[in-house]
């Protein structure tokens, strides 16, 4: 099965040798997204609604790299550095993913890369080949 390794240009994944996102067959892994903006800057600092309404753009933009979209998500995986955020990322959560419905599972965690970043994602989809 062929594998395609898709790029965002970020400069972490040379230093930890990863992908943005891995297509193999119509199986697709997106790696842990946060809330940054196209400048390099964290949308919705101090604001876990705002930041997770940013993560899933960014990931829209991603599928929409593969011509795909979130209707092709079929799990999400939410990482927080404060369970008590859940109700907030939920809220942005059901707004983009209230009809479509993966599978989602919600972990805190104690912190992310940057201590401004109170929200990370990963997806996994199917697209049709």
């Amino acid at each position: 099965m062929q594998r395609e390794n898709i790029s965002n240009n970020s400069s972490r994944e040379d230093v930890i040798g990863f992908s943005r996102m891995v297509k193999v067959g119509p199986h697709v892994f997106i790696s842990g997204t946060s809330a940054i903006d196209n400048t390099g800057n964290i949308v919705g600092v101090n604001d876990p609604y705002e930041q997770t309404r940013q993560i899933i753009l960014n990931i829209k933009k991603g599928m929409e790299r593969i011509n795909a979209g979130l209707e092709n998500i079929v799990r999400t995986r939410i990482y927080l550095v404060s369970m008590n955020d859940w109700k907030k990322v939920a809220k942005a959560h059901s707004e983009f993913f209230g009809d479509i419905r993966p599978a989602t599972t919600i972990l805190e965690i104690k912190h992310l890369m940057r201590s401004e970043m109170l929200v990370e994602m990963e997806a996994d989809a199917i697209v049709e080949t």
